[in-house]
Order: structure tokens, then C-alpha cells, then sequence
């Protein structure tokens, strides 16, 4: 406090004032000043020092009684409600009162008598709410201020953002006394908000707002309708020619868009802040590009100037705002699926197939969604789901087809599977939805929605050569491609995904899963009578009509990929998902007998029903599926492999070269490897002989057991190539389920925020009270969880398991080629730890490309990566030269001619 009087005494020499001195009155601001920008977020109070017999001096001294008495009007109403807790309510409804009474919209209309008795009435409504008296002595107000902007670091506001933002409580801010000037002294004083750029669309134009006789808060409150700053080269152009000469100044010398806080007072320009300002996605390419190009910064610097998440901007189409703002959200989940989306409700898959085969736009809306619904979810414009997170089938599903998807709705309930209701409204099916992947906000009704440019390029609706924002967003990550190391791949099971992942740049398909080819109508039905035989034969002549169609959609992917590796995982979930649910069945058969239905359809849905009992599985995420349903029932193996082979066969002779990437899910043993990968050689060598071709492939694994990290060494005798699975490695090694977390993780990340009482986040944490309930709270509670583990890699736990698979496995196998592929592949976070690891590639949504593209780069510009392989300390330094040169060469299998002896010590192969 000391120190703050003496530098207050610095600041009176400067300006030739004193502070609380009536006859020449020194007033200032108190703002923070926090280690990183965090706008509006952050109290502030305008005007500090005056009192009855300052406000008299700073007319005399200006000679202007209105101005003295609105500036004491407004530095009343900011303290108390920002000091004092006096709700700014009081103080409007008392200016709206005066203005009435004197017949005046605008406060600015007031004469400086009326303002001098709004001054009286906002002081006793002050004493009226606290029971004190309005505080007189500046060096109080000067205290209190700077007391009450600190705490506001622990506003809830303040809370909320810097969780949003991952901004540490720890960094606390700093506090700025700044002296006054005013914009509030007539037709030649104003202020104002500027940007050097126009901040959404990042166009190099100077964009801004203003208002005459007015202070700065004005602008932000709305008050009065602003003008653009623009204006003021007529109404005061000398004053604008020194902002845009400053603007600029400031520009070159921060060599970014910069956010301006400008007063002019009596025609005479002040800057009272400049900051990085914020933007839009779509503007921080175009800004980033520009700067380059005019050679303020250069491709690496514009390169780390746009977070990754900002490129999705260009991809989502969105609700048309005018109409947005019309509607009334009636209810709100996990912003969990891109975009914007309206259209009709259907509370069943098979309905919104039907709905959208008479060509309407459908909502689909679910308790959650399963593998079952996929038909539906594919015909809907997106999903609406009263449970699961953000890793849910609904969810990773929605980012893989690019739909909408709001996940875990709380105001949903799906009533008897033809009305919903959501929040106050019971709809029927029909009627008009609309939900928001960008908020999670849920509407009634039917909001039009505004397409991405850059979706409908890839998609070949729109040319290339016609979009500025494709040019734009394709452009600048070839810089991006420049910088990175890290391969990137997409999550693809059709041909039509992989498309869609070839235009947003995927070097390849880390994750084809087979089981979804499995749910086509055309598919279930014979997939479900092979789980119905009862002998391998009998099994097997299902298999083989299932042989050609999933050989189709290999071939498909291949020729979308053109020579990029393809990696397909053999069948993977549990075979219950395939057959129709207990209680459905149930219930078909009591219709059936009630209604004298076919005996042999009787009997036929008893055989399902028997089998979906014997298949029932207390905890099927952990039973029969991965490479136990490939042990136990060889044959699928089998039917794959040489679906997988065929397929390539037929597309090298296209003249294409195919590297097939067979990967074995869910081994836990080195024996479980070895078991699939022999039979995998043996039934894909067959199958190259009898087609006369020479093919190279790759036979690997997914890691998603702790106990296949912990034998890395081991399985990598069998494996050549690791791709982390890591949705299930983190149910595993945390033990969570994923869609059941969803109920308690949240409260996980929010402890801090929350009165452990009531769990509301309105807490007043200077005093530790919480404001909803009373209790005074012992102690501010830490996170459980900081981020959500199933969105960001949990470094610390899974991450350490990859980090010893990796050790073990290279110990065994120096070559081995490691990716991921799970949904964290497309999350910045951990995009950067993968290229820690010295990952070859990440695999994500094929709507996730571009942001992983990005985050790699950016991970190379910025980081460093773990030592390779054969290198105890060594780290790579960020170039493909150096990368490649390091790295030993990698062989494919090849087959018929491979050698028939094998070191199963896991040799180094020849290097490049």
C-alpha cells in the first residue's frame, strides 16, 4: 500500500494535479492487469476521487457543471455495484426515473441539475442497501477499489473463463492505477473500442466503435447505439488521423491485430489500452497469411498464430444468428458433434430413414445411441442423446460422419417412443428441432442453418478456384505440412469417409472398423444368422456371403487412398451388438402369440432369443470380442483376411500400390498375437498365391490393455506395428467406464468452482462463502480431474503406458511403427504429447484432420520429442531429414516370397 501511495505521488507530478485536492483534482481508473487477456472478464472502476467537494473543483477547473456532475453520477454507480455490491439495477432504474421525469431518452440529454440530484438519490439508495454511507475520502475509495478488483480475480465470471481457457488460478493479476481522462466533456470528447483488423472476418481494415460524450463503458453496455469508428474522420479529423497513424504504429511494433481502448477529450487523442485481440477462426488464418505475406512475421510464427480448434470454424455450418436470437433454448448439453442442425424429430433409427427417404431433414433423439442406430444416424441431420459424454457412441460417431450432435441432454426424456420432452415442451415426432454443436443448446422449431464453404469444396459441390476461404484454409496448412514430422491418418469405415478425409489432407486410414460395415441393412441380417449357427459349416456359408460385400468396401477405401497405408481392425465388439436387445425380443414374441402369428417366425425369434441369452454378457466391454472372438471363432479371421487381400490384389492391378495394415484388437498376450498373426499369414500368403500377386502387408496391434503395454516387448515379437487404441486404454488403466463417467466427471473438473454444499458456483471465495446457501466454506477444494481424460490424453497415467510400450516394444523391435488412433488423435493436447513420443502418425475423424495437421506442426515448431530409437538421450530436431535418417527402414511382409525363419529376438532390419 506504501508503495502504491508513492507511485500515486509519481502520477500527480505527471499530470500537474493532486489526488483529493479540490481545487485542482487528480482522478483516476483501477483496472487489473492480468497475465493474460481476459476481457470483460475483470472489474473495473472509472473515476476514483471524487467526492462532493472534488466534483465541485473539476467543474470549476473545467468549467463544465454537467461533466463533473456525470462523471460523479457514473463513478457512484461503478462503485457501489463493483465495491459495494449494490446491484447496478438501482442505479439504472433511478436514470430511467430521471429521464422520464424531465422527458429525455437520452442520459445525455440531462442537464447538469438533474444529474446533480440523480448524484443524491444514487448515494442514499447506496445507504438504503448497505446501511453505510457513501465513502468521501479519495485514499478510501483509492483502497476499496483496488481491494475490490483484486478479488474479482475469484469472480465467478472470472472462474469460469480462465477453466474455459486454461488459465491458472495460480497466476493471479496484477492491478493497474491509471489517471483519467475523460470523453464525457462534450461534443468534441468521445471514446471508443477498435481493432487493426477486422476481427471476424481478419479483412486489413480498420474496425471499430465510438460514441461522443461518452466514457468507456458505454460503448461495452450499450447504452447508447455506437457509431463505427470510421465516423469520426468527420466529426473529429484530427483526432482520427492521429488513432489511425497510431493503430498502425502500434501494429508494426506488436507485429499482430491489436485490440484498441481509445478517449478523446476535447479533441486531443488518448490510448488508454492495447492488447493481441481476440478473433474469430476464419479471421486468425486470414490474419496470420496476410502479416506474412507482407513480411511482418514470417511461415513459422503465422503458423503458431492460429489454435488448432479455430480451424474447425471453417468447417461447421451454422444457425443463421438473426434467427438463432428469436428462439428460446430449452435445454442444453455437450457441444459434442460440429456444427448446427435442424430438421424433424424421429425417435428411432428406422423411422429417420424413413423420414429422410420422403427427403425431410431429421433430428434423431435417443436416450443413447448404439451401433444398432447407425442406419439412423446416417440418414439424420444430427443426434440428440439424454446420456453420454463426449467420447459416447453418439459423439464419436457425429465427428466421424461430420454430423451435429448435442450428447448427455439432462431436459431430454424420451416418453413412450412417439413424444420427447425437453425442458418445458413435450414434442411429438414431426415436429421441428434444432441443436447446436458449437453451444449445446437445444431449440424448438426450425432454424435455418448456413453451409461451410470448405465442407462443400471437399464434398465437390463447389469449386475450389470460387471459394477464398478454401484458398485461404488450404493454403495455410501447406505451411503448416512445411513444419510437421507427425503423420496424420483418419478414422474411416467407408469409402465416402475416406474422401472426405483425402480433402482434408489424411496421409492414410489409421482406423477402418470393420463392425460398422456389419450394421447395412442389407448386412445385419445375415450377420445375424452366422451368430445364429450352430456349426462352423454352417457359420461359414454365412461368412462367404459376407465375403464380397466387405471385399467391396476395401476396395473402395483402397482406391480413395491412393497408395496411402490402410490400416483395418479384424472384428472387434461383442457379438450381442449385432442381435436385436432381450427385451425387444420379448415382447415380439408375446405379440406374435397373442396375435396368432407365423408359428415357424415364432420358433425363429425363439432361436434369437435363446442365443442373445447365451451371448448376454455382465460386462461385455471386458468379454468376448477382439482377438477372442477372432481365437474362438477362426473363421471370421479367416473371411477377413482374405476379404482385406482380395481387395488388394484387385486394386494393384490397377496399378496401385496397396500396403494393407491388418491389426489384431484387443490383445492383452504375446500368445493372443501369435495366434491371429499365424493365421492372418496363413490365410493372406494363400490368398496371394492363388490370386498370383505380390503384395506387401502389415500385420500389428491395437494397445489398449495396461497389460499389453506392460509386455510391449513381447507382443512386439509378433507385431509389427503398434497403434494405441486409446479410448479403451483409458477406460482400462483409469477404470471408468466411458459413457457411465459422463455422470460424474464433470463434477470431477468442477470442484474448485463449486460449494461443496450445494455445488453452486456462486461463491464469494475472498470471503469463502457460498452466496446460494450461506455455509462458509472450510477450505477451496482442488480438482479431482483437470481436463476430461477421455477428450484429453491423461499424460500421466496412459500416457505412461505408452511411453513403456513404446520403450519395450523398440527394445524388441527398433523399426516398430507406432501410431494412435484413438479419438484423442484429433485433440491438440495430445497430438503435441504424441509427437513427445515420437509417434509416426495420429489417427482422428476425418473432420479432425485439419486440426491435428495443425497441432503437429505446431508441436514441432514448439517442442521436442523423446529420444528414438537405438538412441539413449537423442531427440530429434523437428526436420523430415533428420527424422528420416534416424529411423531404420521399415519392411512390410511380403508374400509368397517371404523367408520362412524368423529371429523371434526381434532383429534390427537393414537401415535406410
Amino acid at each position: 500500500w506504501d508503495q502504491a501511495l508513492q507511485a500515486l505521488k509519481r502520477v500527480e507530478r505527471s499530470m500537474g494535479a493532486r489526488f483529493g485536492d479540490p481545487a485542482n483534482p487528480l482522478l483516476v481508473s483501477v483496472r487489473s492487469g492480468a497475465r493474460a487477456s481476459m476481457p470483460g472478464m475483470m472489474d473495473t472502476v472509472l473515476n476514483v476521487g471524487l467526492n462532493e467537494r472534488t466534483a465541485e473543483g473539476l467543474a470549476a477547473k473545467t468549467k463544465n457543471e454537467r461533466f463533473a456532475q456525470d462523471s460523479y453520477r457514473r463513478f457512484i454507480t461503478m462503485f457501489a455495484s463493483v465495491v459495494m455490491n449494490v446491484p447496478r439495477e438501482r442505479f439504472e432504474e433511478l436514470l430511467q426515473h430521471m429521464k422520464a421525469a424531465h422527458g429525455v431518452k437520452q442520459d445525455t440529454e440531462l442537464d447538469a441539475k438533474a444529474l446533480k440530484d440523480l448524484v443524491r438519490q444514487f448515494k442514499h439508495a447506496v445507504q438504503k442497501e448497505t446501511g453505510r454511507e457513501f465513502p468521501e475520502d479519495p485514499i478510501e475509495q483509492l483502497r476499496m477499489g483496488i481491494d475490490a478488483v483484486f478479488s474479482s480475480w475469484y469472480g465467478a465470471r472470472a472462474v469460469t473463463y480462465r477453466r474455459l481457457y486454461a488459465i491458472p488460478d495460480s497466476w493471479g493479476t496484477a492491478i493497474n492505477v491509471v489517471a483519467m481522462v475523460f470523453g464525457n466533456m462534450g461534443q468534441t470528447s468521445g471514446t471508443g473500442v477498435a481493432f487493426t483488423r477486422n476481427p471476424a472476418s481478419g479483412e486489413p481494415i480498420f474496425f471499430g466503435e465510438c460514441l461522443l460524450n461518452a466514457q468507456g463503458e458505454d460503448v461495452v453496455a450499450g447504452i447508447r447505439t455506437p457509431l463505427p469508428v470510421a465516423d469520426l474522420a468527420k466529426t473529429l479529423p484530427h483526432a482520427y488521423r492521429e488513432l489511425v497513424k497510431t493503430y498502425r504504429t502500434l501494429e508494426r511494433h506488436y507485429r499482430d491485430m491489436l485490440d484498441l481502448e481509445f478517449t478523446i477529450q476535447e479533441g486531443k487523442l488518448y490510448m488508454l489500452q492495447t492488447r493481441v485481440g481476440k478473433r474469430t477462426g476464419i479471421a486468425a488464418v486470414r490474419i496470420a497469411v496476410d502479416l506474412a505475406k507482407e513480411g511482418v512475421i514470417d511461415k513459422r510464427e503465422a503458423v503458431l498464430r492460429v489454435g488448432p480448434e479455430q480451424l474447425s470454424q471453417y468447417l461447421y455450418p451454422i444457425f443463421d444468428s438473426a434467427e438463432e436470437s428469436r428462439h428460446q433454448s430449452i435445454g442444453k448439453g455437450l457441444a459434442a458433434g460440429p456444427g448446427a442442425a435442424a430438421g424433424k424429430i424421429a425417435l428411432t433409427p428406422d423411422r429417420a430413414v424413413a423420414m429422410q427417404a420422403r427427403g425431410e431433414r431429421v433430428i434423431l433423439v435417443r436416450q443413447e445411441t448404439s451401433p444398432d442406430d447407425i442406419h439412423g444416424m446416417h440418414a439424420a441431420q444430427g443426434f440428440l442423446t439424454a446420456r453420454g459424454g463426449m467420447t459416447s457412441h453418439a459423439a464419436v460417431v457425429a465427428r466421424q460422419m461430420g454430423k451435429v450432435c448435442v450428447a448427455g441432454c439432462d431436459a431430454v426424456e424420451v416418453n413412450d417412443g412417439t413424444t420427447v420432452k425437453i425442458g418445458p415442451l413435450l414434442l411429438k415426432e414431426g415436429d421441428y428441432l434444432s441443436i447446436s454443436g458449437f453451444t449445446g443448446h437445444v431449440y424448438g422449431g426450425d432454424i435455418p442453418v448456413v453451409a461451410s464453404e470448405v465442407i462443400q469444396v471437399i464434398q465437390g459441390k463447389l469449386e475450389a478456384r470460387r471459394s477464398e476461404k478454401y484458398q485461404r484454409f488450404s493454403a495455410f496448412l501447406k505451411w503448416a505440412d512445411e513444419f510437421r514430422t507427425v503423420k496424420v491418418r483418419a478414422n474411416a469405415d467407408t469409402p465416402d469417409q475416406a474422401m472426405i478425409a483425402r480433402g482434408f489432407g489424411a496421409e492414410g486410414i489409421g482406423l477402418c472398423r470393420t463392425e460398422h460395415m456389419f450394421f447395412a441393412e442389407d448386412r445385419i441380417p445375415i450377420m445375424q444368422r452366422m451368430i445364429l449357427a450352430r456349426t462352423t459349416d454352417e457359420r461359414e456359408r454365412y461368412l462367404a456371403q459376407l465375403l464380397p460385400l466387405q471385399k467391396q468396401d476395401f476396395i473402395g477405401l483402397y482406391r480413395q487412398m491412393q497408395g496411402f497405408p490402410v490400416t483395418i481392425r479384424l472384428l472387434d465388439p461383442p457379438l450381442h451388438e449385432f442381435l436385436p436387445k432381450r427385451e425387444d425380443l420379448m415382447v415380439e414374441i408375446a405379440r406374435l402369440e397373442l396375435t396368432g402369428g407365423d408359428p415357424a417366425l415364432v420358433e425363429e425369434k425363439r432361436r434369437l432369443l435363446a442365443r442373445v441369452e447365451e451371448l448376454h454378457e455382465f460386462n461385455p466391454m471386458l468379454g468376448l470380442r477382439g482377438c477372442r472372438l477372432g481365437i474362438t471363432m477362426p473363421e471370421i479371421t479367416r473371411m477377413q483376411t482374405r476379404a482385406i487381400i482380395e481387395a488388394a490384389c484387385e486394386v494393384t492391378r490397377e496399378g496401385k500400390k496397396i500396403v494393407p495394415e491388418i491389426m489384431v484388437p484387443l490383445v492383452g498376450m504375446a500368445s493372443e498375437m501369435k495366434a491371429q498373426k499365424d493365421l492372418v499369414r496363413e490365410v493372406a500368403d494363400e490368398t496371394l498365391k492363388r490370386c498370383g500377386a505380390k503384395l506387401s502387408y502389415l500385420v500389428g496391434t491395437m494397445i489398449e490393455l495396461p497389460r499389453a503395454a506392460v509386455t510391449a516387448r513381447r507382443i512386439a515379437e509378433e507385431a509389427e506395428f503398434f497403434s494405441f487404441g486409446t479410448n479403451d486404454l483409458t477406460q482400462t488403466t483409469f477404470g471408468f467406464s466411458r459413457d457411465d463417467a459422463a455422470k460424474f466427471i464433470g463434477f470431477y473438473m468442477r470442484r474448485q468452482d463449486s460449494c461443496p454444499h450445494c455445488l453452486s458456483t456462486d461463491v464469494d471465495w475472498k470471503e469463502m462463502v457460498c452466496r446460494s446457501c450461506g455455509v462458509t466454506i472450510a477450505t477451496k477444494a482442488e480438482n479431482i480431474l483437470e481436463t476430461d481424460p477421455f477428450a484429453v490424453l491423461d499424460r500421466e497415467g496412459v500416457g505412461a503406458m505408452m511411453k513403456m510400450a513404446i520403450a519395450e516394444g523398440r527394445l524388441t523391435r527398433p523399426d516398430i511403427k507406432l501410431g494412435i488412433c484413438g479419438e484423442h488423435g484429433g485433440d491438440p493436447s495430445s497430438v503435441e504429447f504424441c509427437h513427445q513420443l515420437g509417434l509416426d502418425y495420429v489417427s482422428c475423424s476425418p473432420y479432425r484432420v485439419a486440426i491435428a495437421r495443425l497441432a503437429a506442426a505446431q508441436a514441432a515448431l514448439t517442442g521436442q520429442t523423446a529420444p528414438s530409437a537405438g538412441t539413449a538421450q537423442g531427440k530429434r530436431n523437428g526436420t523430415k531429414a533428420s527424422r528420416a535418417a534416424r529411423r531404420p527402414a521399415r519392411k512390410s511382409r511380403t508374400a509368397p516370397h517371404r523367408k520362412t525363419s524368423r529371429s523371434r529376438t526381434g532383429q534390427s532390419r537393414k537401415s535406410r
